[in-house]
């Protein structure tokens, strides 16, 4: 199984970086370039069952589908899940730790297996997968630190 883990610091509160990544998921695709559309699978409120859709432009003109399902869901803390449907399988992680002046500390961690078309492109794939990770990554810092995104009160 391969591992990505990725990090950093977005000056913002964590429940803003929380309202961006987990509860307004539906506009992941504004900070994630290679999230071509992102779909709530159930009703009600997102928290621990529920399920998204998430349809893939991947490097090398790969497009694929995942389904994922939320495990856990601490507000504004940690949300993790598991793929339950698609190419990738495996589990994933965001870890939210508020520090001094309003800075969060972000952690992306995702322990996967690429599965059908995905599996014969091999290493070259993983490594296009993970540095897209890292793209996305900062994509959501820009998009926090320049205002974008659901405002929540403090």
């Amino acid at each position: 199984m391969a591992r990505i883990r990725e990090s950093l610091d977005i000056k913002a509160p964590a429940s803003r970086v929380w309202a961006v990544v987990q509860e307004d998921v539906e506009h992941a695709p504004r900070w994630s370039s290679n999230l071509a559309k992102a779909e709530k699978l159930d009703d009600g409120p997102p928290g621990k069952g529920t399920r998204y859709r998430y349809t893939l432009d991947l490097p090398g003109g790969f497009k694929a589908t995942v389904e994922v399902e939320q495990t856990v869901y601490t507000k504004p803390k940690r949300c993790a899940g598991k793929f339950v449907r698609g190419p990738l399988k495996g589990t994933w992680a965001y870890t939210y730790t508020e520090k001094k002046d309003g800075i969060t500390h972000v952690v992306y961690e995702m322990d996967y297996e690429l599965g059908g078309l995905l599996r014969f492109a091999g290493g070259l794939m993983s490594t296009q997968y993970a540095e897209g990770i890292r793209q996305n990554m900062d994509g959501l810092k820009k998009y926090i630190e320049s205002g974008k995104g659901p405002k929540v009160k403090e």
